[in-house]
């Protein structure tokens, strides 16, 4: 039983000091290992001082640059550097001073013997069974003590954390892609708030009307802080967005937080189910097309699709509220959240085009899939058709339609201002389009943020799901 702890022990060191080295090699990766194990690395840092400073291996490297300069090694690589680049130099037509010639050849010179030094450096250290001391090396060492690693362990608990997720390659994965999302969200808010602060129009002066007069404007402008310079407005909203506290709309002065939060659930709901039922009618019918290419299904089922592609929303809206509303009066002509079946209009006019466009590229990446090799080797066996196309055709083929989902269901959660101002739909589209002509800039920020917000969480789900259906991406998230 003590032996195995032994074994299970040092595994365990080993994998630590494997993942402290690999994450040292990643900038990113390094400076948060750094700043996360600060105690830590205090110590390991001047533990690694101390016996870089102790050892000899500076004296090695010495000596062994001085037996490469007495061989006449350094003159050779200038001398061969010189007539390469004269070579060079003639060959394009070149005019070059004797001067720069010499200084470009001194500098390719010195990288070149940097370069065979360190190498007869660490062959000469192997040869001996020696190691380079580094700060990986270092920190290996330390916790190679169970004292020290059980005394570091507080104080390096966000270090270990960290290590344990970039151990994980599927964690790993995903946080890289949230911290993505945190920068995409800050960059928009700081491009939107930029845009908007340099834009011609007043919002004082939109509010409060013409008659207003010069104090009542500065008033106006001093109580939102519009008269701060660009950087303070810059910053006070950044630490809105991250306090969740947006502060209060220009226009009657609500509170931006509540107002999108009442609002933007309606326009989610509404996009959750569009895509939910266009995928499920965009599926079968482009497999279908596919498995049947040329046929009067095929050519009927992507006629349609393309005609679901060139119809406007706010035209298909206001036909459906002609014919369905004012004509034979099934469905409500607007939104309203407590009859579901004022939900349909908006649903079909928001599903048209997802439907339209999944269609299409469910059947040109199921037609591609179905021609490979692969596919024919899998028939060549015996396997049922059905299986076949279930089982290799289809899973192949998703990582295309995957991100057609997400590109659509991003824009229909940022583009269905159109379909929520027809159907009188009180959601974040129509939030915003009506806030951008004051401009109310608290509300037009509290509306791109939640927006981005919603399509980075897209978009991090689409990266997990190409790493589900993908085996090629689990493979390379292995490798880092």
């Amino acid at each position: 039983m003590t032996g195995h702890t032994i074994v299970t022990g040092s595994r365990l060191v080993d994998r630590l000091g494997n993942i402290y080295s690999k994450m040292l090699q990643h900038p990113a990766y390094r400076f948060l290992l750094l700043l996360a194990g600060a105690p830590v690395t205090v110590i390991v840092g001047l533990v690694y001082l101390y016996r870089r400073k102790r050892n000899d291996h500076q004296e090695l490297r010495q000596s062994l640059e001085r037996e490469l300069l007495e061989s006449g090694r350094y003159n050779r690589i200038l001398s061969e550097m010189k007539e390469q680049l004269t070579r060079k130099h003639q060959f394009f037509n070149q005019h070059v001073s004797q001067k720069q010639l010499e200084h470009e050849a001194e500098r390719l010179t010195a990288e070149k013997f940097k370069e065979e030094l360190q190498l007869r450096f660490e062959a000469n250290l192997e040869l001996h069974n020696q190691t380079r001391v580094t700060l990986a090396e270092t920190f290996r060492k330390l916790i190679d003590s169970p004292a020290f690693l059980a005394v570091s362990f507080l104080p390096g608990i966000l270090m270990y954390a960290l290590m344990g997720i970039y151990s994980n390659a599927y964690l790993k994965y995903i946080l890289e892609r949230l911290v993505m999302t945190v920068f995409v969200i800050f960059g928009v808010a700081f491009l939107v708030f930029t845009i908007l602060y340099i834009s011609p129009l007043n919002p004082a002066a939109n509010i409060l009307g013409e008659t207003a007069t010069a104090e009542q404007i500065a008033a106006f402008n001093k109580l939102y802080g519009l008269d701060q310079p660009y950087l303070v407005q810059l910053w006070d909203t950044l630490k809105g967005i991250l306090t969740f506290d947006l502060g209060k709309s220009f226009a009657g002065n609500e509170d931006v937080t509540t107002a999108i939060a009442n609002k933007f659930p309606v326009t989610m709901t509404l996009t959750v189910i569009s895509t939910i039922v266009a995928v499920l009618i965009a599926l079968p019918i482009g497999i279908i097309s596919a498995t049947r290419p040329n046929s009067f299904f095929d050519y009927t089922f992507m006629l349609i699709a393309l005609l679901g592609l060139s119809i406007p929303n706010f035209w298909q809206g206001l036909i459906f509220i002609l014919n369905f509303s004012i004509k034979l009066h099934w469905l409500p002509a607007t939104y309203n959240p407590q009859n579901w079946l004022s939900m349909i209009m908006p649903i079909v006019v928001l599903g048209t085009g997802l439907t339209a466009a999944v269609a299409r590229m469910t059947r040109s990446s199921t037609l591609e899939v179905i021609h490979e090799d692969y596919i024919t080797t899998a028939k060549a066996k015996g396997l049922s058709r059905r299986h076949v196309l279930w089982k290799h055709a289809v899973g192949n083929a998703l990582i295309p339609i995957i991100t057609v989902i997400g590109l659509q269901f991003g824009g229909m959660l940022g583009g269905a201002a159109v379909t929520e101002k027809v159907f009188n739909i009180n959601g974040i589209g129509s939030y915003i389009v009506d806030k951008q002509f004051i401009p109310d800039i608290p509300a037009i920020m509290g509306g791109v943020v939640y927006t981005a917000i919603a399509i980075s969480i897209v978009n991090v789900v689409i990266d997990i799901l190409y790493a589900l259906f993908d085996p090629r991406i689990r493979s390379k998230m292995k490798q880092y």
